[in-house]
């Protein structure tokens, strides 16, 4: 609320307080009155006699120039408090996090950024710095290179068709569209992503291909060292994790030369950061990063015993980021500040989760390494 000078009237009128209250001390001490005061004036001294006479006039009016001189200087200062009071308040609910220590758990607000164009070639390097921002339920991309890439499918840009080889344009086309359904079914698909069976993704791969099949299959069942998921599907424990949002980043690209066998080979090699929470109702909010790289064929079934409209698979690796070291239960195990590490703790080398500008396994270490950001 904004207080009002003395020079203020209260009322609405066009006698300021000051006036009323010398035109009030003349009268009463005999003193001769203004010259023609206005009717309005005449109207309100009236009232103020008949309040007095009740003994209900206001105590402002019947105290001293000094006392009401105090008053108006207090309702001054007053004004001004409440004033400054209510920038800070508008300051503080534009930018919670300017009082000490964040007390309501907002963070820096996220920095506005365009989306990066589609990539079409290999990064030269890793993603430059970002604010340093914690990740909330709200902004789960806060703080992260990913807040640029383009969200979940949208991230995976097929490139034109063109005849290679011995492969038609047709077959090329063909062999694009069934890797991407083999991307998305492995690490965006959200049965998949709460730990059920990856149906899409299973339904490309050829069931011919000696073991393949039978590997992914046991992988599933039965996750051990030997035959763990975690290699093809990204997977979370629903009881334990649970994704914030239905928005996951993606970057990546994908080529495509002559196959060895008669066919067409696909190269893609994409990054998927999953923002999530510990299940339960947790507010922290951490990410994974896996980056995922693979080859595979479309070959001809006229000259190859294999499954026609089935791709076959020549290579896979990945690159986890921020999950537990050596638990091969089949699920990612991010870690978050708040709680226990899942997993002994790492020992290997600090590295840039976000940086994809070299090979996976150049100079990589047999030890699970430390991840420089999530």
């Amino acid at each position: 609320m904004v207080g009002r000078t003395p020079e203020e009237p209260g009322d609405g009128s066009s006698i300021s307080d000051e006036a009323l209250q010398a035109f009030l001390r003349d009268s009463e001490s005999g003193a001769p009155a203004p010259k023609e005061p206005s009717a309005r004036a005449r109207m309100v001294t009236e009232r103020l006699r008949q309040q007095d006479a009740r003994g209900d006039v206001p105590a402002a009016w019947r105290a001293t120039p000094d006392a009401a001189a105090r008053g108006g200087r207090r309702r001054k200062i007053w004004s001004a408090v409440g004033v400054a009071a209510a920038i800070a308040v508008l300051v503080v609910a534009l930018k919670p996090s300017l009082l000490p220590g964040d007390p309501f758990g907002q963070g820096e607000p996220e920095v506005s950024a365009s989306p990066l164009p589609a990539e079409t070639a290999a990064p030269t390097g890793a993603p430059g710095q970002v604010p340093d921002q914690i990740p909330t339920l709200d902004r789960p991309f806060a703080g992260s290179p990913a807040l640029r890439w383009a969200d979940g499918e949208a991230g995976i840009v097929v490139p034109a068709a063109k005849a290679v080889g011995g492969a038609s344009k047709d077959r090329v086309a063909q062999a694009l569209r069934l890797t991407s359904k083999l991307l998305v079914g492995a690490n965006l698909d959200p049965k998949t992503l709460r730990g059920e069976r990856p149906t899409a993704a299973l339904s490309v791969l050829d069931p011919k291909q000696p073991g393949l099949l039978d590997d992914m299959n046991t992988s599933l069942r039965s996750p051990s060292e030997g035959h763990d998921p975690l290699k093809m599907f990204s997977r979370f424990d629903p009881e334990e994790i649970r994704l914030v949002g239905e928005v996951v980043k993606t970057r990546g690209r994908m080529t495509f030369t002559k196959g060895e066998f008669a066919g067409v080979r696909v190269h893609a090699d994409y990054t998927f950061v999953y923002p999530v929470a510990q299940a339960g109702g947790s507010n922290e909010v951490t990410r994974t990063i896996v980056r995922r790289v693979l080859d595979v064929e479309l070959s001809d079934p006229a000259h190859y015993d294999i499954t026609a409209g089935r791709l076959v698979v020549v290579k896979y690796d990945q690159e986890i980021g921020n999950s537990a070291c050596e638990v091969y239960d089949g699920f990612l195990h991010p870690h978050f500040k708040s709680a226990e590490p899942t997993g002994p703790e790492p020992t290997g080398p600090t590295t840039d989760p976000y940086d994809r500008s070299t090979e996976i396994g150049e100079d990589a270490s047999e030890d699970c390494g430390i991840v420089s950001r999530v």
